[in-house]
């Protein structure tokens, strides 16, 4: 494939990389850097993509996610200041602090009810990433895998108790729209 023509189908995904990107660091700057760094490590290894059906967008999120495996890894070897490591008042987080991974509050989902957002967000990140990979970006079980480095059971059975958990917390979302059993998509 012609470099003109890569970098083509690399762009087209921009929006979904930088939202999934939002989603991983809950913060504008580290996103931005992620999507940079993603985007970089793309050009350079543009020789050694190959179409297996599911075009560009899987082999930018697998990327996307080694990037951010990578940097949370180095964050965590990071030396702490004593400072830093205990204040009196560290219950409290600071003005403009920066929110917790996984943030979907930060995205402006005009067409998502708040109370889903909450039930998203109120996940464990490992349901989290898996539920909005699958919902938010269209992947498919096969794909997920790839990109989380994971058995596809393992993908679907997170994402099947994902579905459980929201379901739950949802349930009285639910019974007030009047949704029957039987009415919600199961998807794939």
């Amino acid at each position: 494939m012609e470099r003109s023509e890569f970098e083509r189908l690399a762009l087209e995904h921009l929006d979904s990389v930088h939202r999934m990107a939002m989603h991983l660091a809950a913060d504008p700057d580290i996103a931005g850097d992620l999507v940079q760094e993603t985007y970089l490590r793309a050009l350079k290894w543009a020789e050694r993509f190959e179409e297996k059906g599911g075009g560009i967008r899987p082999w930018l999120f697998t990327i996307l996610h080694n990037v951010h495996r990578t940097r949370l890894k180095r964050e965590s070897r990071a030396p702490t200041a004593v400072g830093d490591f205990y204040s009196p008042d560290a219950g409290s987080p600071e003005p403009g602090a920066a929110t917790p991974a996984w943030n979907l509050k930060s995205l402006d989902w005009e067409q998502v009810d708040e109370r889903l957002k909450a039930a998203i967000d109120d996940l464990r990140p490992e349901f989290r990433v898996i539920l909005l990979l699958w919902g938010v970006e269209g992947l498919k079980y096969r794909q997920i895998a790839e990109v989380m480095e994971l058995p596809i059971g393992t993908v679907m059975s997170r994402l099947h108790r994902a579905r459980q958990m929201l379901a739950v917390s949802l349930e009285g979302v639910v019974n007030e729209l009047g949704v029957r059993a039987g009415e919600v998509s199961s998807g794939e």
